[in-house]
């Protein structure tokens, strides 16, 4: 069928990912988009992984409906590609997930868009009669794949002859800014919609816009961002683009206009969203909050496992962390991903001495609230009032804060004594931490797909970044561990490989747990399905200790928390019995002394009913064991 040039030409096209479509073009020399109600309803997508997109795309659906603008709203998994020549009027909400790459709901949808667009046998009219919108929802954390669908989709439906009525906008969900940027996103694109006003064109009246494409940034392909970067603009002045998006998003280089390094880490948002978790926030970057088993310990009802691995008390343990943000998006993270993300400190800083001031000041009130709940003695309740120990662990990565050697010495020379958590992104921070109680690493996956599939970390080199961490592990004198989290049908397979890793980082002790299911969380695909029994832990653990030949043994477990510890045979074994716990005074007095010291010189015996295979499978037998009545319904 021959192609004519008249408006109403109409082509065959070419066979297409094994489906042929047909599809009727029409060009005009005017850029010319009728606005007006037509007969085919409108859509609204929404693409979305957590359903952070899902939600503002119903917001959206809300607001336009306000303005008697009515749109379907759409799951692109429910929808076929192919009638997109059909619409003329579509609005997107686009999540990036990992790698740059669309949820697994668009997945066929953003293939599709992508092959039709490089097709050369489609052509640029395809989508000619369609209108359209996009909006991102990702993080910044993740540098160039920042709203890298939203951003693809705006050129490929572009490439396709689609016109774009109002620019991509950029939500940050780890900016703390996202529901102010999605709010005025949406009030424009109600009024471009409505007539009233349209970003580079203007309104003809009728309903008609006449867009302005002369001034398309044709530098990155066709794909317009929303970020300025002052670098990019040293010695020129901004583009027209550049001012119209600086001023509509309120903000250059970085939230609240604020220059680089000097924003806050905790937003208001994030504040609300982890004070309704029960943080406590300190100053701009910090928080500590009251371990259940702190609770557990002061009613007299057990420890948590590190009492029983290493003798800590649990109700004078302090969770703290001079950190909220983190380099991983764990899936199994139990904060449900509300802390903050980045790869290097950005921040304002606060102070190491005014941070651990807070922390145990806020420590110390919750405590308090413990006065009067049954089993709480006041013996317990005073020893609580003076904490002993500070878990470096509670969110985020601690080591990234740049004053963590200074809160570390502080908390010593209060005789606190520090166990560390990093998750093994930072290599050159594990070598200049100075000396901790106990520095542990988490190693939650053996390979670099798992790990990747499992922390989806931010930096590219990530694996790289935990090999050097383990290394770095390696030279530290004082007690190391490594912290194994099994997650079933994702990495309690790997056996093999995880011996691999032993000899890389050499650390006293392996703690292997059973993952932690925290409740349905949109931010993770984790189910109960993926929650280990504590035999399959156990059976985990003898095979990593059986492929050590004796390097590691098994030494302790704490049923409760379904976690088992293996030790260097070697240095915590002697004449029989193990020596898994620590002299805390000693460890002080080591550290007071400014002299080298290492894991042997502070360790202390551990009690038998800590050891593994007691019939108290790590139960303190000085607490009261508590069973809580369980009345689930069953079905008759």
């Amino acid at each position: 069928m021959p192609l004519t040039s008249t408006p109403a030409r109409l082509t065959l096209l070419a066979l297409l990912s094994a489906t042929t479509i047909y599809c009727f073009y029409k060009s005009r020399r005017l850029k010319k988009i009728s606005l007006n109600p037509n007969p085919n309803k409108p859509k609204l997508f929404f693409i979305s992984q957590t359903g952070t997109s899902k939600t503002l795309a119903h917001r959206l659906h809300n607001l336009l409906a306000s303005n008697n603008l009515h749109f379907d709203l759409i799951d692109p998994q429910n929808y076929e590609p192919e009638d997109l020549f059909k619409e003329k009027l579509v609005i997107i909400i686009a999540s990036t997930w990992e790698d740059g790459k669309p949820p697994q709901n668009a997945k066929f949808f953003a293939n599709w868009l992508a092959e039709s667009a490089d097709d050369f046998r489609v052509g640029s009219l395809m989508l000619s009669e369609c209108k359209f919108a996009v909006f991102g929802v990702g993080s910044r954390a993740y540098g160039e794949t920042f709203n890298a669908v939203a951003k693809d989709f705006s050129r490929r439906l572009r490439d396709l002859g689609a016109k774009e009525v109002v620019g991509v906008g950029e939500g940050d969900v780890d900016g703390g800014e996202l529901d102010g940027v999605f709010e005025e996103w949406s009030g424009r694109l109600a009024r471009v919609l409505k007539g009233e006003s349209v970003e580079n064109g203007e309104v003809c009246g009728n309903g008609v816009v006449v867009i302005d494409e002369s001034d398309d940034d044709e530098d990155d392909g066709g794909v317009e961002s929303d970020i300025i970067d002052l670098e990019d603009i040293a010695g020129k002045g901004p583009s027209r683009r550049s001012l119209a998006v600086a001023q509509s998003n309120g903000k250059l280089n970085g939230e609240n206009g604020k220059l680089n390094g000097q924003k806050e880490m905790v937003t208001p948002v994030i504040r609300a969203s982890l004070e309704k978790q029960g943080y406590k926030i300190i100053g701009s970057h910090s928080g500590v909050k009251i371990c259940r088993w702190t609770k557990s310990q002061l009613r007299g009802r057990g420890g948590c496992y590190k009492h029983s691995f290493y003798g800590i008390e649990s109700h004078r343990c302090m969770e703290a962390t001079p950190s909220l943000a983190c380099a991983n998006k764990c899936v199994f993270c139990w904060r449900h991903h509300t802390n903050p993300v980045g790869k290097s400190w950005q921040w304002k800083m606060d102070d190491p001495l005014e941070i651990v001031n807070s922390a145990i000041d806020l420590h110390t009130k919750m405590i308090k609230q413990m006065k009067g709940v049954p089993g709480v003695t006041l013996e317990r309740l005073n020893e609580g009032l003076s904490p002993r120990h500070c878990a470096l662990s509670l969110v985020g990565e601690p080591i990234m804060y740049p004053e963590i050697n200074t809160l570390v010495d502080e908390l010593h020379r209060r005789q606190i004594s520090t166990f560390l958590v990093t998750n093994a992104q930072f290599p050159e921070k594990i070598l200049m931490l100075k000396p901790v109680t106990q520095l542990y690493v988490s190693v939650d996956a053996a390979t670099k797909e798992s790990l990747k599939a499992i922390d989806r970390p931010l930096f590219g080199d990530f694996w790289e970044r935990f090999i050097d961490s383990l290394k770095s592990l390696k030279e530290k004198q004082q007690r190391t561990v490594y912290r194994l989290t099994l997650v079933k049908g994702w990495n309690t397979e790997d056996l093999d490989a995880y011996f691999n890793l032993f000899s890389v980082g050499q650390p006293d002790f392996i703690e292997i747990k059973g993952v932690t299911y925290c409740g349905s969380s949109a931010t993770s695909k984790l189910t109960m399905e993926n929650v280990p029994w504590h035999s399959d832990v156990k059976a985990f653990s003898e095979a990593m200790a059986l492929k050590s030949k004796g390097e590691y043994e098994v030494a302790c477990e704490h049923v409760h928390s379904c976690c088992v510890l293996l030790a260097k045979t070697e240095k915590f074994k002697v004449d029989g019995q193990w020596f898994t716990w620590i002299d805390y005074d000693k460890f002080h007095d080591l550290v007071a002394s400014g002299k080298p010291f290492d894991s042997k010189d502070y360790m202390a015996a551990t009690p038998s009913w800590a050891v593994y295979g007691a019939d108290e499978g790590g139960f303190d037998p000085d607490q009261s064991r508590y069973r809580k009545e369980r009345h689930h319904k069953t079905n008759h």
